[in-house]
């Protein structure tokens, strides 16, 4: 049993083992436990995605103490500045899956099965994504000034509202869905939760078809993709660990689900957090290049201003629509 205390990836492999385990449960949770007590149509409420949203930022919230009690104080100001940094940028996540669904036509009592096989594929994608950029990051410093630059170039961006139009879906010339197209048909309607059905073609030969829930996924991996090139640099920029940097991801990822179907209802009461969330970015970038001139700054420093941007966002973007209705 010594492997169990065998560093990997700088951190030993019971921490990881803890980790997926974690997951795993709250995976098996959502799935088996709250899956039955769904509606007849399989449908989340407002109501029921608040109480499963609050119930994964404990999860994590339990998850980071146990990292700050582990590891100490500066892994554990990590974690959550990572974690609230990466939930921050998957409400922007939200608005562009909620896109992709009105584009293709997804009923809301299918959407949960997209979201949850979505996040499955988000723990392969982000384990390969992060496992690069902790060899880049390791391996060549300067790495961390195009970290820099990036982030800055984007805040800014967003800051501006510039490239809001790229997120904008469209499944027709979506090159990922002209390959799927030329691998097998595509049916124009829905086959219940299904993401292949096997049907005859126009000669009456039986092949597999993909139906639109399969688009659906598609484009949801691709959407996180582009989000995770701004959030993988950005938590690179706070931690080099990368075990801080995937499990803060995971657990912010985690919860998107939950959260998605009450903030489709309510995202555009959050205008002012993307403002904010620009802000962050900018920070972060300038935070990399204070730290190549002068040393790293304290992770406490971090953690308050990222929470403080955020915060204000929230409110004051609550405040300035509080006279809207319900």
């Amino acid at each position: 049993m010594e492997w169990i205390n065998l560093l990997w990836l700088g951190q030993p492999v019971w921490m990881w083992l803890v980790f997926a385990g974690s997951v795993l449960a709250l995976l098996a949770f959502d799935l088996g436990v709250l899956g039955k007590k769904r509606g007849g149509d399989g449908t989340i409420g407002v109501r029921q995605s608040l109480s499963l949203s609050a119930f994964y930022i404990v999860a994590a919230a339990l998850f980071g103490g146990w990292v700050w009690l582990t590891l100490g104080a500066q892994s554990g100001m990590e974690y959550f500045t990572g974690f609230a940094l990466e939930k921050a940028l998957a409400l922007d996540n939200v608005f562009v899956i909620s896109m992709i669904f009105g584009a293709l036509a997804i009923p809301r009592k299918y959407q949960h099965r997209v979201l949850f096989w979505g996040i499955i594929g988000v723990l392969v994608l982000r384990a390969i994504m992060i496992g690069l950029g902790a060899a880049l990051v390791t391996q060549f410093d300067w790495v961390m000034w195009i970290f820099a630059a990036f982030l800055m170039y984007t805040g800014i961006k967003m800051l501006l509202g510039k490239g809001e139009e790229d997120h904008a879906p469209d499944p027709d010339n979506h090159p990922l869905i002209r390959t799927l197209g030329r691998s097998m048909p595509i049916t124009p309607q829905l086959h219940g939760d299904r993401f292949v059905v096997k049907l005859a073609d126009a000669t009456g030969r039986v092949r597999r078809h993909a139906t639109p829930l399969l688009v659906a996924l598609i484009m949801v991996e691709a959407a996180d993709l582009v989000f995770a090139v701004d959030s993988i640099p950005a938590i690179f920029a706070i931690t080099k660990d990368p075990f801080i940097v995937y499990t803060s991801n995971i657990f912010a990822v985690l919860g998107l689900r939950a959260l998605f179907f009450a903030l489709e209802a309510l995202i555009h009461r959050f205008e002012a957090l993307k403002t904010a969330l620009s802000l962050v970015l900018v920070f972060i970038g300038g935070k990399i290049i204070y730290a190549q001139f002068f040393g790293k700054v304290p992770a406490g420093v971090s953690l308050g201003v990222t929470l403080a941007l955020l915060l204000g966002g929230v409110l004051y973007s609550l405040w300035k629509t509080r006279s809207e209705k319900q």
